[in-house]
């Protein structure tokens, strides 16, 4: 077993290459339920496209927490040959949810010029259609990248909703300043009335805050989140909740 990644730091801070912090949530296939205490095991090439094959560098796991959510930090794995050309830029994960079964695979990044001759990676060649394992990634206000994987595997976990529930209830649009210092602007809507919940997890899973918790008409909305300063700095999830349910989220950074 690899070690645990402590403090979401998969790369050092030393490590070469530009930073990249991936994170998402853990549901089961048919995404109705978020899964707690699932093993998110991942390693990659350094930036020079080169694998420490003796160590544990670039190379831990992780846990997603009570409410399913994982993160962590690293850097942009870099590319590396293959037979005469080189491979897309990728990080292995292997997902293990309590009592089910293990799921190993890769992630790919949007724009990635390798990926359509990769046939571990290309949607139109190859074994492998990793359509929906190639991510977004977009540079955030301290220039790191940052990207999100969720995951739907076979297990067993809390009640959170169905797939896309969102789209027909409420979301949140966006978050700013992100990171942030002293407080924060959540911009969100409602589709339908309904009761609705703003609720803030840290990396714990652990309820920090409850910005909203009433009935609501449909309409869009904002609130603002200022923590106390008994609030540690670090990553913290803000969950949007319709008639209960958790239907959408997004990450921030409290500096």
């Amino acid at each position: 077993m690899p070690p645990l990644i402590e403090n979401n730091q998969l790369a050092k801070s030393t490590e070469p290459g530009q930073r990249l912090i991936i994170s998402g949530r853990i549901f089961n296939l048919s995404c109705s339920e978020y899964i707690p205490d699932t093993i998110v095991d991942v390693w990659h090439a350094d930036d020079a496209g080169t694998y420490d094959n003796e160590g544990y560098k670039l190379r831990g796991y992780t846990k997603s927490n009570a409410q399913g959510f994982y993160l962590f930090e690293t850097i942009l794995p870099g590319k590396y040959l293959n037979g005469s050309d080189f491979r897309p830029s990728h990080i292995h994960i292997k997902i293990k949810p309590p009592e089910f079964p293990l799921l190993t695979t890769q992630i790919y990044f949007e724009g990635d010029e390798k990926i359509a001759g990769d046939a571990a990676a290309s949607i139109t060649s190859g074994e492998y259609d990793a359509t929906n394992r190639i991510i977004t990634l977009t540079e955030n206000e301290e220039n790191i990248l940052e990207g999100q994987f969720d995951i739907a595997i076979d297990g067993k976990g809390l009640t959170v909703g169905t797939q896309d529930l969102h789209l027909n209830t409420g979301m949140i649009y966006k978050a700013q300043p992100n990171p942030f210092e002293d407080s924060i602007d959540i911009h969100y809507g409602v589709f339908k009335k309904a009761k609705v919940g703003l609720v803030v997890y840290n990396m714990k899973g652990q309820q920090v805050a409850i910005l909203e918790q009433k009935n609501m008409e449909a309409e869009k909305y904002y609130a603002t989140w200022q923590p106390e300063n008994s609030v540690l700095s670090g990553y913290y999830f803000i969950a949007i909740k319709i008639n209960e349910l958790q239907v959408h989220y997004i990450k921030v950074y409290k500096k």
